[in-house]
């Protein structure tokens, strides 16, 4: 994986077809996703509850490219070498999770796999301004996190903090929730380069006929980039 700071779309399966894991995988990437981002949810930390570590494992032989897993869960740490396992090139915990997100990053690398942390919409950027040298990727939750199809939130003002606090650092900044056309170009312009887009992607498509996927990516990806 070499850093880059180009717009990368991140299509969340959670908006997928549950029963067509593999082939929805295939067919996101084959119309020109970037990631392929894995909404792992527990039922705990968040209201709702969705796959964990032989998912992961299941679909990994079918992703050419970047798994992004993003861990909705408490406690994470007894999890990581699950996922790690199962093929996650990213491993992203949230910083509410729990106290010792400093140990649990280091635990995420020691497993092999890149480094994130998520912010929900009420945690300010500068919880994360002493890990800046321990994560890979920082993102924002732009809905309060659970469920797909839920409205944007603007959090730009948090995404030009971060982007101050991260210099030159090789961090990515990643947006995750309510992200399509008309909201990409935001985040953008305030220094995000990965936008996670669950019903954005999947809407008006499926494994039988795809090509809305493309359109789709595309659109997101050229509103993006029309303000950079």
């Amino acid at each position: 994986m070499a850093f880059d700071r180009s717009i990368k779309i991140a299509p969340s399966i959670l908006s997928a077809d549950f029963a067509n894991f593999g082939a929805e995988c295939r067919a996101i990437e084959a119309e020109g996703a970037d990631w392929v981002h894995v909404d792992v949810m527990d039922g705990h930390f968040v209201p709702n509850i969705t796959f964990g570590p032989a998912t992961c494992a299941a679909i990994r032989p079918h992703i050419k490219g970047v798994m992004d897993v993003h861990l909705m869960i408490a406690p994470v740490d007894p999890y990581i070498d699950a996922f790690a396992k199962a093929g996650a090139d990213i491993i992203t915990a949230h910083v509410e999770a729990g106290p010792h997100i400093h140990r649990t990053l280091q635990a995420i690398r020691g497993a092999g796999a890149k480094a994130g942390v998520a912010l929900n919409p009420g945690t300010p950027a500068s919880a994360v301004a002493d890990l800046m040298d321990m994560v890979d990727l920082i993102c924002v939750m732009t809905v309060n996190p659970g469920f797909g199809g839920q409205k944007f939130l603007d959090m730009t003002a948090k995404v030009r903090a971060l982007r101050a606090l991260i210099g030159n650092r090789p961090v990515h900044i990643e947006i995750d929730g309510g992200v399509d056309p008309s909201t990409a170009p935001l985040v953008a312009a305030a220094g995000a380069d990965v936008l996670v887009a669950g019903s954005a992607v999947f809407r008006g498509g499926s494994v039988s006929n795809p090509a809305p996927y493309g359109d789709n990516i595309r659109a997101i990806r050229a509103a993006a980039n029309a303000v950079l």
